[in-house]
């Protein structure tokens, strides 16, 4: 089964289209890094397949489920880790990752809560407030919460932004543990990030889909000598000097 396919999916505001009746397949396990400058529609598109806005037309369905039709069953299979850390920053790690467990009902609570504490090595924090944590330990709770319901679907927005190396490569590792037993639909303006990561890349620009393909495949179509002059190439339009 695909995890994500859309059929010429549209959002309008007013005169203006974000997205521009794109078509996606995703497959179940794979790591799809979506791509595009800023304002080529990809926060719209996530929002749509995340259910919190509805498209002006076309469809598309998670896991087989319609995202207007059966919107509650897709919010108990997937879950967003957003641009913006999602932490309540006067708890500590522990307490964030048990009110977390509490708001889903999580069923295997203290047995879920030790899986990400030892995936993401939050013991040496556990006890600290969230707001005392630099950034890369704050991005780490804040994935490991959009973990805590085991969502089949995962997307993750910006995970590294604002990150030194050392944080994001950390990440990196933390990331690279879940490919294949989840579906993670990456968004990132680091192009080596999405070379290291990604199975595929979709690359959007002014609300359409550019090019689908693994790294290599878009550095060949482009003609181009690195992935980000691919990038550049097919988001543009324009020639890779």
């Amino acid at each position: 089964m695909l995890a994500i396919e859309t059929n010429n999916l549209t959002k309008k505001y007013k005169d203006m289209t974000a997205v521009n009746g794109i078509n996606l397949e995703i497959k179940e396990g794979e790591l799809f890094a979506l791509l595009g400058t800023n304002g080529a529609g990809k926060t719209t598109t996530i929002k749509m397949l995340s259910t919190l806005i509805y498209p002006s037309s076309g469809v598309a369905k998670i896991l087989g489920n319609d995202i207007i039709e059966d919107r509650q069953k897709i919010k108990e299979i997937l879950n967003v880790s957003p641009q913006e850390t999602a932490i309540a920053p006067n708890l500590s790690v522990k307490e964030n990752l048990e009110f977390m467990a509490g708001v889903y009902e999580v069923k295997n609570k203290e047995e879920k809560i030790n899986e990400l504490v030892e995936m993401f090595k939050l013991n040496e924090v556990l006890s600290k407030k969230a707001k005392s944590l630099s950034g890369g330990w704050q991005r780490k709770l804040s994935i490991a919460i959009s973990l805590i319901n085991d969502p089949k679907i995962l997307f993750l927005d910006e995970p590294t932004l604002g990150l030194d190396v050392i944080a994001r490569k950390e990440l990196w590792k933390v990331v690279e543990k879940l490919k294949g037993k989840i579906t993670i639909i990456l968004t990132t303006h680091y192009m080596e990030e999405a070379e290291s990561l990604s199975d595929r890349v979709g690359i959007m620009s002014k609300g359409n889909i550019m090019e689908v393909g693994t790294t290599d495949e878009l550095i060949k179509k482009s003609g181009a000598k690195n992935f980000e002059d691919a990038f550049v190439k097919i988001a543009t339009g324009g020639e890779v000097e």
